[in-house]
C-alpha cells in the first residue's frame, strides 16, 4: 500500500536559516525602485540604449521576433507558470499530503502577483514606445510581471525539488530549465521592445526576494 509522504517535523538540530539573502536582495530592489521612481537620468539613458539597440535587432530580424513572441505569450507567459504552480500544489496536497506546503506554494504566487501589481501602479513607469512596435503589452512597466513571475514560480518548484531529496540528475535538469526560462523570457520582453531592461532586473531581484523570504517562512515551519 502507497503511504503518502507528509511534511517532516521540525528537528531541533536545524540551524536558522542565514537573513543575508533576503537582506541583500531586499537592498538591491529598494534601491533600484528608488533609482526609476525618480527617473535617475543615467540609468534611463542606458535603458534607452539597449532597448534602441535591440528593437533594431528585433525589426531586422522577424524570425527571432516570432520565436520570442511565442516563447513569452505561451512557454513563459505569467499564466503558464501560474497552472504549473498549480500543478504542483494539487500533487503535493493529494500525491504526497503535504497540504501546508501545497497551500504555502499557492499563497505566495498569489502574494507575488499582488505585490507586482501593485508596484506596477505606484510606480506607473511608462512602456517603451517605438514607431515600428513587434509587439505590444498592456499595463504599467516597472516590475516585469513576466520576470518576476518566472523567478518566483520556478524558484520554488527548484527548492521544493532539492528538498524532497529527488536524485541529483533531477535536480539538474531541472535547475537548468529554471535558469533557461526565467533568464530567457526577461530577455524575450526586451527583444519584444515592451520592457526597459532595469524592468526585468526589478522582476528578477523581487521575484528572488520572494523566494528567499517563502523559503525562509517555509523552513521555520517546518525545519
Amino acid at each position: 500500500m502507497h503511504t503518502p509522504h507528509v511534511d517532516s517535523p521540525p528537528r531541533s538540530t536545524d540551524r536558522p536559516p542565514s537573513t543575508l539573502p533576503a537582506g541583500v536582495l531586499a537592498l538591491c530592489s529598494a534601491l533600484l525602485l528608488a533609482l526609476v521612481a525618480v527617473g535617475w537620468r543615467p540609468l534611463l539613458d542606458l535603458d534607452g540604449d539597449i532597448s534602441r539597440t535591440t528593437h533594431r535587432w528585433a525589426v531586422e530580424e522577424p524570425g527571432w521576433t516570432q520565436t520570442a513572441r511565442i516563447l513569452t505569450d505561451w512557454v513563459w507567459d505569467p499564466w503558464t507558470m501560474r497552472v504549473l504552480c498549480g500543478v504542483a500544489a494539487a500533487l503535493l496536497a493529494w500525491r504526497y499530503a503535504a497540504r501546508w506546503t501545497a497551500t504555502w506554494l499557492v499563497v505566495t504566487v498569489a502574494l507575488a502577483t499582488a505585490v507586482q501589481q501593485g508596484l506596477k501602479a505606484a510606480v506607473d513607469r511608462a512602456r517603451p514606445v517605438w514607431p515600428d512596435p513587434v509587439d505590444s503589452a498592456h499595463y504599467a512597466a516597472f516590475p516585469s510581471g513576466h520576470a518576476m513571475t518566472a523567478t518566483v514560480v520556478c524558484g520554488l518548484l527548484v527548492w521544493l525539488l532539492h528538498r524532497r531529496g529527488v536524485s541529483r540528475l533531477v535536480r539538474r535538469v531541472a535547475l537548468a530549465l529554471a535558469v533557461l526560462s526565467v533568464t530567457g523570457v526577461g530577455l524575450t520582453r526586451v527583444w519584444l521592445g515592451v520592457h526597459w531592461p532595469t524592468d526585468v532586473l526589478g522582476g528578477w531581484l523581487l521575484g528572488a526576494l520572494v523566494v528567499a523570504a517563502a523559503v525562509r517562512v517555509h523552513r521555520r515551519r517546518h525545519p
